[in-house]
């Protein structure tokens, strides 16, 4: 079946204000107001959830018209390399498959040089950033990420660096005895260009505590992300759904990031993440009383959809193919979303967690989803400033990319083994 066929698009040409006069009152009220430039609660947010039937899919034709007001009718791309440079983490987060303990067989480390050495491939590839995240090493050095990205900038001036999550921040400047002011101030300098705005799941600390004690806190998270903006330092906005949170926790976390976006206009985007479960801790040993396998696509749906219903400031919408798959990322498309990511070249945390949607969309990939729902295709950078005259031409010749290879293969190479400093 076409996608287009089962999505808001499929509607035909049916008038939106003709449908809403036969919705549900309290939906068709909601989806009216954000159409009219409303601002909509997270009480209201969690009322569209329950839409069922008609009134479901007109969710998905309100999302996708603010998506052709707020991003016009072009699916956006970036073409870039993650460099997940060590799976060992003092952390033992519940929705992880990635991390591994010090003291584990499968730990790795990637030094510097190779760390240099895969961003310079990436250009060499046609990529326009790299994105470093990793997990938290123990007794790290404090200036280990700033000696990376000086590293980087060193080979490869051009590339822009999109690098450690809050998280990520948090850790390093505590092991550099600074404040975080300082530590992103020092990774400016460095190198760095944006920071993924991961490790946010969701911000409600009493979830938080349960699927991730002792990770970085929600009001740290927002401090941290603060921090950044006004230091001019621009970053994503994400949500890890479909797992133990409620629509509630989802739609207060959405209003948060919308509040903070109010306040700094530092965020790009805002990412929708799928939790995979399969190889999941939580999942798999069903802490908790249990744990759902992952959101249904008609809640993947719902999700995309509302995120840009309530997030009027923030004009880019990202779907992540490497965890909703190609199918259902052309889907999202036209439920609210208008960017594919980034190429990603290399990617491990989805995959070891159980994704099975591979680990690169090449650009003629990108422009075929764009084409087989009507729309244009573009490459852009980080910041979504558009590449002249890419679309979806730009060819990713991988045959002589010594370091490409999957996660498994990765915690298999001795030469990285993590070697425990405690040892």
């Amino acid at each position: 079946m076409n996608p287009v066929s089962m999505g808001a698009a499929g509607m035909g040409a049916a008038n939106i204000d003709t449908l809403l006069k036969g919705a549900d009152p309290v939906i068709s009220g909601i989806l009216d107001g954000a159409l009219n430039g409303s601002e909509v609660s997270a009480g209201q947010a969690a009322e569209l959830f329950g839409a069922r039937g008609a009134d479901f899919f007109l969710v998905g034709m309100v999302a996708d018209e603010l998506r052709r007001r707020a991003a016009g009718d072009t699916v956006t791309y970036v073409i870039n390399r993650n460099v997940n440079f060590t799976n060992v983490c003092v952390k033992q987060c519940g929705f992880c498959a990635f991390s591994r303990d010090f003291r584990g067989e499968e730990g790795y480390m990637l030094p510097v040089p190779e760390i240099v050495r895969r961003a310079k491939e990436a250009r060499q590839l046609g990529a326009t950033e790299v994105c470093i995240q990793a997990g938290l090493p123990p007794e790290m050095d404090g200036g280990l990420y700033e000696r990376i990205c000086r590293a980087i900038k060193a080979e490869v001036p051009d590339i822009h660096i999109h690098g450690f999550s809050p998280e990520e921040v948090l850790y390093g400047a505590s092991r550099s005895g600074v404040c975080v002011e300082e530590f992103l101030s020092r990774l400016k300098d460095a190198g760095v260009g944006t920071l993924p705005g991961t490790s946010a799941e969701i911000l409600d600390q009493s979830l938080r505590d349960k699927i991730s004690p002792g990770r970085i806190s929600a009001d740290d998270w927002e401090r941290v992300v603060r921090a950044a903006h006004g230091l001019g330092i621009r970053t994503t906005s994400t949500m890890m759904f479909g797992h133990l949170e409620t629509v509630q926790q989802r739609t207060v976390h959405m209003a948060r990031i919308r509040d903070i976006q109010k306040d700094t206009g530092g965020f790009t985007e805002f990412v929708p993440l799928g939790f995979v479960a399969s190889e999941a801790p939580m999942y798999r040993e069903q802490l908790h009383g249990g744990v759902p396998g992952g959101a249904s696509g008609p809640d993947t749906m719902l999700t995309h959809a509302i995120a840009r219903i309530m997030l009027h400031n923030i004009p880019n919408i990202q779907v992540s193919w490497a965890k909703e798959g190609i199918g259902l990322s052309q889907l999202l498309l036209t439920w609210g979303a208008n960017d594919l990511g980034g190429t990603l070249i290399n990617e491990s945390i989805s995959t070891s967690a159980g994704s099975q949607h591979g680990q690169l969309l090449r650009p003629a990939k990108a422009a075929g989803i764009a084409a087989g729902i009507g729309r244009s295709v573009a490459e852009r950078d980080t910041t979504y400033n558009m590449v002249d005259g890419a679309g979806g031409s730009r060819t990713l010749d991988l045959a002589d990319a010594s370091g490409f290879g999957s996660y498994a293969e990765l915690v298999r190479i001795k030469k990285y083994r993590y070697k425990n400093p405690r040892a």
